[in-house]
């Protein structure tokens, strides 16, 4: 049995749908589909989902949320039209949000949750519709009566274990079964949301539960890429990688999966085949416990911006005790998280998202770290991008550092940071944001380039 998922952008039009149900018919083992809300139709479009988060924010301003509410309905009649579907659909959805809108708003986290749930929600009952018209039988599932219990935070959720048993049940049902992602239910009945793009965690939850033998994950590219396409021109795809490596290159700025999304399916050991809706045919990239490491030691190449690094300097460190928590304390009083710390004898680099922190924050806290610890020199670095390269290869690989050290240095780019992961998957290399696609292009042509004779 193989459950599959369908991204915001292979949901997005009446055209796109029949895709979807091609797909999923043109395979029985296809049983359980999981819907996003529809996504955007074209660059200029608006997702669903963004829509709903203007909606809820106008409800929440006591101003009048009707336009957002037509702009919402709008999307899925649009798609109701295009295949010919009853008006009822629509009627069903438009009464469905305004019960959401008239509930209680005195606390506004759980009420946008509540709003932007209903873009899978009602996808999803708009999916088993169509599917129902063709001739196929199909269901829609209610996350809360088949089970789904999450913990209550707010665009945070977690599925609780109970979960996995109560959704075990969904086997024993007949015909197609049309799962809403992004949420599911607390133990007291209110609805809770994942993190954003959450549908993935969905289907993940569902593909453990229910023991698939595959979970699909069908989005608008044909595979994994190596490297980001806007970088690199027609980078390499990605055939087959990890777990591990995926994760790590989700971290990092690839898109293509939510970087939580696997941890489900990772743990029941169960493939995930990420495909392509608009070419269901190109066999796209498979995620897998193991593999032979037969292409080299570099897997994937990823890059994020928007760090900064925070550098402490004095003079025998390595013999205070307790220095490192003490440091990670300052931070922690102002609610800071922190990404990685790598540090030398007498050094240390806290490094931070730069998001997190006002320039009155960042003088707070300097200051305490000079007073406080006694810190010889502290300096703030800014505009940081960090560069990931992974692979399960370098473990058998002697010298992957010294190659990647030695591209960098031959396309000038200065190096900032180095940190190696204890798994020996990866390496991070922390540069300045305006040399961010120079290094990511030296370290492809280094490891994925073919040297010509």
């Amino acid at each position: 049995m193989k459950v599959v998922k369908f991204g915001g952008s292979s949901l997005a039009s009446g055209r796109q749908l029949e895709k979807v149900f091609k797909i999923v018919t043109a395979d029985r083992e296809r049983k359980v589909v999981v819907v996003s809300a529809p996504g955007k139709r074209n660059p200029e479009d608006i997702k669903v989902t963004d829509l709903l988060i203007e909606c809820a924010e106008s409800c929440l301003q006591n101003l009048d949320p009707q336009e957002k509410i037509a702009a919402v309905v709008e999307r899925y009649a649009s798609i109701v039209q295009e295949l010919n579907l009853s008006d009822r659909v629509i009627e069903e959805i438009h009464d469905d949000l305004l019960t959401r809108i008239s509930s209680d708003k005195s606390n506004p986290d759980r009420f946008l949750d509540l709003l932007k749930a209903s873009g899978e929600d009602n996808n999803a009952k708009l999916v088993a519709a169509y599917f129902q018209s063709q001739g196929i039988e199909a269901h829609y599932v209610d996350p809360k009566e088949a089970g789904l219990i999450v913990s209550d935070e707010p665009g945070n959720a977690q599925a609780l274990p109970e979960s996995y048993e109560r959704l075990y049940a969904l086997n024993e049902r007949s015909g197609i079964l049309v799962f809403p992602g992004f949420f599911g239910y607390s133990v007291n009945g209110e609805v809770f949301t994942f993190s954003r793009s959450g549908s993935d965690i969905t289907g993940s939850i569902l593909a453990n539960a229910l023991k698939a033998d595959l979970y699909e994950n069908f989005t608008d590219v044909d595979a994994v890429y190596s490297v980001n396409p806007s970088i690199v021109r027609n980078p390499k795809e990605i055939k087959e990688l990890t777990y591990r490596e995926m994760r790590e290159l989700s971290y990092a700025g690839f898109t293509v999966l939510h970087d939580e999304a696997l941890v489900p399916a990772f743990r029941a050991g169960i493939p995930v085949n990420i495909k392509n809706t608009n070419n269901p045919s190109a066999k796209g990239t498979l995620i897998v416990n193991q593999r032979d490491n037969t292409n080299g030691p570099v897997i994937g190449i990823a890059s994020d911006k928007g760090f900064c690094s925070i550098y402490v300097s004095k003079y025998l460190m390595n013999r205070e005790i307790g220095f490192g928590r003490k440091l990670l304390g300052v931070l922690e009083d102002y609610g800071l998280s922190y990404e990685h710390t790598p540090s030398g004898i007498d050094d240390v680099s806290v490094i931070l998202r730069e998001n997190q922190l006002d320039e009155k924050t960042m003088d707070e806290v300097i200051n305490r770290i000079k007073t406080e610890l006694h810190a010889d020199e502290v300096k703030v670095a800014h505009s940081l991008a960090l560069i990931m390269v992974v692979g399960e290869g370098m473990r058998q690989n002697v010298g992957t550092m010294a190659r990647a050290s030695k591209a960098l240095a031959k396309a000038k780019v200065n190096i900032e940071m180095i940190n190696q992961g204890s798994s020996e998957v990866s390496m991070m290399f922390g540069v300045h944001e305006v040399d961010e696609k120079r290094a990511v292009q030296a370290l492809y042509e280094e490891f994925f380039i073919p040297v010509t004779v």
